[in-house]
């Protein structure tokens, strides 16, 4: 299995602060994004991933996200087995994040 790549929120924070565009995939469900998300990303639940991984752009960076790293991970091994490329799990999810 390949090594999973990551990336701090702090990092996608900075990044986002400096006006970057990012490809954030949150895969929470949609109940879960109401109480808050990421600016720009876009939510894939995770069951809904072999359905819908087509919307994903497939240049650069992609940062998958979940509530605290654990469905993003497994989001990130599905994609990986796609040879999807440039997939980064967010370390510690929106728990994390919120804590910025």
């Amino acid at each position: 299995m390949n090594d999973l790549e990551t990336i701090s929120p702090e990092e996608v924070k900075r990044r986002l602060g400096a006006g970057e565009k990012l490809n954030i995939i949150d895969v929470r469900e949609p109940e879960e994004v109401l109480q808050g998300r990421i600016p720009g990303a876009v939510n894939i639940p995770l069951g809904e991933l072999p359905e819908r991984h087509g919307e994903i752009a497939r240049s650069g960076e992609i940062i998958l996200v979940c509530r605290s790293g654990n469905r993003s991970q497994r989001a990130y091994q599905y994609l990986s087995s796609l040879n999807i490329p440039g997939l980064r799990n967010m370390t510690g999810g929106m728990l994390a994040w919120d804590q910025l």
